[in-house]
């Protein structure tokens, strides 16, 4: 991945509705949702969730495909993994990030997202 297709997806994730739609497209595996579930799990009208669809799309988070009548939308695995892959690159000054370095904080200072 490079700086800009990294600024692209990171731009497109720094919006609120966008990041619950990524996240729960994420969660929903390789099944994905149709348009009208995810407009209802994350009670979204139709029009906004549209506009928030195509900037995902455009950044290449998102994958869609027509099932019958149907719009499917899908987390685009690669794509998310190339995104962490970048921002991880050279992580830890070199170390190994699996193990115990200064780049893991300790358990109970750890923040959720």
């Amino acid at each position: 991945m490079n700086i800009l297709s990294a600024i692209e997806a990171l731009g497109a994730l720094a919006q609120e509705h966008r990041l619950a739609l990524f996240r729960l497209l994420v969660q929903a595996g390789d099944k994905g949702m149709a348009a009208g579930a995810i407009a209802d799990a994350l009670e979204v009208p139709n029009s906004s969730l549209s506009f928030h669809l195509t900037q995902l799309r455009n950044a290449d988070l998102i994958l869609q495909e027509r099932q019958h009548r149907s719009l499917i939308y899908r987390a685009n695995y690669p794509a998310m993994n190339a995104l962490v892959a970048y921002l991880m690159e050279n992580c830890c000054a070199g170390a190994d990030c699996g193990s115990e370095t200064a780049c893991e904080a300790p358990a109970q200072e750890r923040k959720s997202a």
